[in-house]
């Protein structure tokens, strides 16, 4: 069995219809479709033309709504994720009524220019927690774009120690990292702070390492460039990070090709790690009954 614990609806061209052949093509019998509430003028316009089309003004990066007729149609292939903007009045009602009325799974994606650790953010983070929902939150550092406007950089969350103080705070609370500004940290130096891929040997002992040991409540999504890419860098230190965090991973790809299962299958894994990756994990974060 195979669960893409992050991907979105009508994203990188793909409609309800081809996304479920997609689905079908690479074996993957279940996914897990997340939102992204935040302000437009966050929103990077580079990635403009793979989000979701939408008639008129874009309010939303990407609507929940986008993702119930995934649901109704198809109600045994996909799961909802969803996340208020924590800075909004009413974000943990909000998000205890959807978990109510639309059963989420996750409150995510998260990718929000705040410090994942302010006091707005540790209600929501505690209120998902409260509810059995897992964070699943992105990263990214204050990389220059090269202009003044729109941004200066696209910078998410706050960098590794913000998200490690939220993770330390909220205890009953499951966290899941993902993107360039969480991966980058899969080895001990400081070359994400100025490129998003960092390439070469994975020098071990880089922050996640040091908080998947320390923090049980700290999970890791592989999904995207940045998951792939800091997978590739090193196969030998990959594979061995990958047996002994095997209770910690979850498999995703945020896109539509299947680079992530070619990687995990390249490196030779023992059939009970690659159970864990691609479905015993996320499967136990969401509390599915399989």
């Amino acid at each position: 069995m195979k669960i893409d614990i992050h991907n979105h609806p009508d994203w990188h061209g793909y409609n309800r219809e081809r996304f479920v052949a997609n689905m079908d093509k690479l074996g993957i019998d279940k996914t897990v479709l997340l939102s992204w509430d935040c302000p437009i003028d966050e929103v990077d316009p580079h990635i403009i033309d793979v989000m979701v089309p939408q008639a008129g003004k874009m309010t939303c990066p990407i609507p929940f709504q986008n993702a119930l007729p995934y649901v109704e149609k198809y109600p045994d292939r996909f799961y909802l994720g969803y996340a208020p903007d924590p800075r909004t009045l009413d974000a943990c009602d909000r998000l205890k009524a959807f978990k109510k009325l639309y059963d989420i799974k996750i409150c995510g994606e998260v990718k929000l220019r705040m410090m994942y650790d302010n006091p707005d953010a540790l209600r929501l983070w505690r209120t998902a927690g409260e509810l059995g929902l897992p964070v699943l939150v992105h990263l990214d550092y204050c990389i220059p774009t090269g202009s003044k406007y729109p941004r200066p950089d696209w910078w998410y969350g706050g960098g590794i120690h913000a998200l490690e103080r939220a993770v330390a705070a909220c205890p009953e609370t499951n966290f899941i990292g993902h993107a360039p500004g969480f991966w980058c940290h899969i080895s001990k130096d400081d070359l994400g702070l100025t490129e998003p891929y960092p390439k070469g040997e994975v020098i071990p002992g880089g922050e996640i390492e040091r908080m998947l040991e320390t923090y049980p409540n700290l999970y890791c999504d592989i999904s995207a460039g940045s998951g792939h890419n800091a997978l590739s860098r090193d196969k030998e230190y990959s594979k061995q990070f990958l047996i002994k965090f095997a209770d910690r991973i979850c498999y995703g790809r945020d896109f539509f090709e299947n680079l992530h299962q070619e990687l995990l299958q390249s490196l030779d894994l023992p059939q009970e790690v690659l159970d864990k990756i691609y479905y015993q994990n996320t499967a136990k974060l969401l509390g599915l009954s399989l």
